[in-house]
C-alpha cells in the first residue's frame, strides 16, 4: 500500500497503503487547528477529499505519517529525516521553508510542492516547464499579489501614505518577500517599512508599533502566522488597524481583507500530483503550475467594528462578503 507524507512546518503525516505493497505518503499537515479544537486550513479538506475521489482511501490503499512542527522552522529537518525513515513514496510539503528542507533531505523521494514563491531562485527546480529533479507542485504566485495587496489597502484607506509589513523573517525566502514589498512603495508615493514577528509573543508588539507609525498593515502569511491567524486578527483589531492577508483562513478568523489565490484549488491540484507520482510518474516530468485563480475576500463584520467604509469598487470584486 502506498504511503505519503505531507507537512509545511506544521504538521505532517505519512500514508501507506495496507495489504499488498502499496504507496506511502508521508505529510506534515498545515494547521495545528485541529489539535486546539479549531476550524483547520480551508484547502486541507479539499487535498483529502480529492484524493478520494481519484481512488486513494486511508487505511484501505493510503497509509499516511504526520509530524508537527509547530510553525518552528527550527524543527523541519529533524522532521523530515524522521518521516523519510518510513519509507514513504511521496512528500507532500506548503511553503517554500518546507519545500526547501524536503529538498536538503533527499533527492529521490518523490515531493509535491505547494506555495513555492520562486522555485528556481529558491533552487527547488531548473525550470517551471521541466523542474528536473525530484520536486514538483504549484508556485503562490507572489508577483501577481504584492502589489495587488498595496493597491486595494490605497483603495480602501484614504490618503494613505505609511503602511507597516509584518512579517516573520527567519526564513530568506520571507525576508526577501518583504524586501520586495517594501520596495513597490515609493513608485505608488507610498512608504512600507518593515516590522518583524517571529513568534506568536511578538504579535502584539509588533501590532503596537504599526499603530504608532502606518495607517495600515500588509501581512506576510508563513506557518507560525497561519497556526496564530486568530491572535493576529485580533490584535489587528485591538490596534484597530485595516490589514490585508493573503489568505482567505484569515478572513474566516476576523480578518478584514484577504486577496491571493485560492488555496482549495491549490490543494486539490497537489492531490492530482500524489495521484499521478503514486502511479508511476516522475516529479522532474511534471511540470510546475502557478495559480490561475486568486479571490478577493471581505469582512464587512470586521469593517464596521473598525469603523471601514469598504469602497462598492471593491465589494463588487470581491469573490465573497461576510456581512
Amino acid at each position: 500500500m502506498p504511503s505519503c507524507c505531507f507537512w509545511c512546518g506544521r504538521p505532517p503525516c505519512s500514508v501507506r497503503s495496507r495489504g499488498p505493497p502499496s504507496p506511502r505518503s508521508g505529510s506534515f499537515e498545515w494547521d495545528s487547528s485541529t489539535r486546539n479544537r479549531l476550524p483547520p486550513l480551508r484547502g486541507i479538506a479539499q487535498f483529502w477529499k480529492r484524493l478520494r475521489e481519484l481512488g486513494w482511501v486511508e487505511g484501505q490503499n493510503l497509509i499516511i505519517e504526520v509530524r508537527w512542527a509547530e510553525g518552528r522552522y527550527d524543527r523541519l529537518p529533524a522532521l523530515v529525516a524522521d518521516v523519510l525513515r518510513q519509507k514513504i513514496d511521496v512528500l507532500v510539503t506548503a511553503g517554500t521553508a518546507a519545500a526547501v528542507a524536503a529538498k536538503n533531505a533527499t533527492t529521490t523521494t518523490p515531493i509535491v510542492a505547494m506555495g513555492m514563491a520562486d522555485p528556481i531562485h529558491s533552487g527547488l527546480a531548473v525550470s517551471l516547464a521541466r523542474p528536473g529533479g525530484n520536486v514538483t507542485g504549484l508556485s503562490s504566485g507572489w508577483d501577481e499579489v504584492a502589489g495587488k495587496w498595496l493597491e486595494l489597502l490605497q483603495e480602501m484607506v484614504p490618503r494613505l501614505s505609511h503602511v507597516a509589513v509584518v512579517a516573520n523573517t527567519d526564513t530568506p525566502v520571507v525576508r526577501e518577500m518583504a524586501q520586495e514589498l517594501v520596495a513597490i512603495g515609493p513608485a505608488r508615493s507610498v512608504k512600507l517599512f518593515l516590522i518583524e514577528a517571529r513568534e506568536p509573543a511578538a504579535l502584539d508588539s509588533a501590532f503596537e508599533q504599526a499603530r504608532r507609525k502606518a495607517q495600515g498593515v500588509l501581512t506576510i502569511s508563513d506557518p507560525m502566522m497561519a497556526a496564530h491567524r486568530w491572535q493576529v486578527t485580533a490584535v489587528a483589531a485591538k490596534y484597530r488597524l485595516p490589514a490585508i492577508y493573503g489568505l482567505r483562513d484569515y478572513i474566516e478568523a476576523g480578518g478584514l481583507m484577504a486577496y491571493g489565490p485560492d488555496f482549495a484549488v491549490m490543494f486539490q491540484r497537489a492531490a492530482d500530483y500524489v495521484d499521478k507520482i503514486l502511479r508511476g510518474a516522475q516529479p522532474a516530468d511534471l511540470p510546475i503550475k502557478q495559480p490561475t485563480k486568486f479571490e478577493l475576500v471581505v469582512n464587512l463584520k470586521t469593517a464596521k467594528a473598525l469603523g471601514i467604509t469598504i469602497p462598492e469598487s471593491i465589494l463588487l470584486r470581491a469573490d465573497k462578503v461576510i456581512r
